[in-house]
């Protein structure tokens, strides 16, 4: 991408799963990356500034002037902890979004994205989730993404600023050793020789998009300048029963399950419509198979270290 040829971007958890990735892409299109995170990035190449954005003063360090973008990765992510912490997961998704705006807006950044999610819009039973539906997210998690989002209406709206979020799916890949979503569970599960808990029937339906088709997208707002929010997923929903006898194709292991009650807030269906995503030029590239299948070496790999 010739437009990120010396370009300045920071990427606020640009150490994590989906951060590694997208910095990778950055610097690959030769871009100048500084990531601010809890942990230090480990390429060379690229400025650390470590610490926790909730400190201003963190979010001062990571916001300098002739940044061409700001790519806003770092967040509360799990349902279950904004359910147990919603006042800590509305400081981290919501305060601190607002601060890197603010920084944004002062030092004339003219780009920001957000990582989002479709939960932003609740439990719409089998109709697919499209940018026009309302907002009426189930859980802590949702309304706080809901709540970043409306800032970055407000940021493009008033000051101009090219501000788009990207509303991820279920997002999975390579990275995942250290998660605690689905994918990783039944690789590990798988690994370990033990099973896995279900929500209900597991007839829910889920769209899982890899994580280079997360970078994708990601680079692709860079590049068209889109505002507003943009739906991100595979464009194909399974049900989570689906999901594990894909585990089990790739993994070869029997992976038992056992079924447990749902949890509040917890949506039966989310079926993307990736229209608007596919008029930008996004296309994915991975069926859910093949995905597993780049997820899987690394958790194979701790059972041969295990048998060491």
């Amino acid at each position: 991408m010739p437009e990120l040829d010396g370009a300045r971007v920071l990427v606020t958890g640009g150490s994590g799963f989906i951060g590694r990735r997208v910095v990778a892409a950055l610097l690959a299109a030769g871009a100048e990356v500084v990531v601010a995170d809890l942990s230090a990035h480990p390429a060379a190449a690229v400025r650390s500034v470590v610490g926790d954005l909730r400190d201003p003063e963190v979010r001062r360090a990571a916001v300098s002037d002739g940044l061409d973008a700001v790519i806003h990765l770092a967040a509360v992510t799990s349902v279950l902890r904004s359910v147990e912490d919603p006042a800590g997961t509305y400081q981290v998704n919501v305060e601190v979004t607002a601060g890197l705006l603010e920084l944004a807006r002062e030092h004339k950044v003219p780009r920001f994205v957000l990582a989002s999610t479709n939960a932003v819009t609740g439990d719409v039973g089998g109709t697919p989730i499209g940018e026009q539906l309302p907002l009426r997210p189930l859980t802590p998690y949702g309304a706080t993404k809901a709540a970043a989002e409306m800032l970055l209406s407000a940021y493009s709206g008033v000051y101009g600023m090219q501000a788009c979020a990207l509303r991820f799916a279920n997002v999975y890949g390579p990275g995942m050793r250290h998660k605690d979503s689905f994918v990783p569970r039944l690789m590990r599960a798988a690994a370990g020789g033990t099973g896995v808990q279900v929500y209900g029937d597991g007839t829910q339906l889920r769209d899982y998009v890899h994580v280079d088709d997360i970078v994708q997208a990601v680079l692709l707002a860079w590049r068209t300048g889109v505002s507003g929010p943009v739906v991100v997923g595979s464009g194909h929903s399974v049900s989570v029963n689906d999901l594990i006898e894909a585990a089990r194709e790739v993994t070869g292991a029997p992976i038992p399950v056992e079924r447990v009650a749902a949890k509040a807030g917890e949506m039966p269906a989310v079926v993307l419509d990736i229209s608007h995503a596919r008029s930008l030029g996004y296309g994915p590239r991975y069926e859910l198979t093949d995905g597993m299948a780049t997820v899987w070496p690394e958790f194979a790999e701790q059972t041969g270290e295990a048998a060491e």
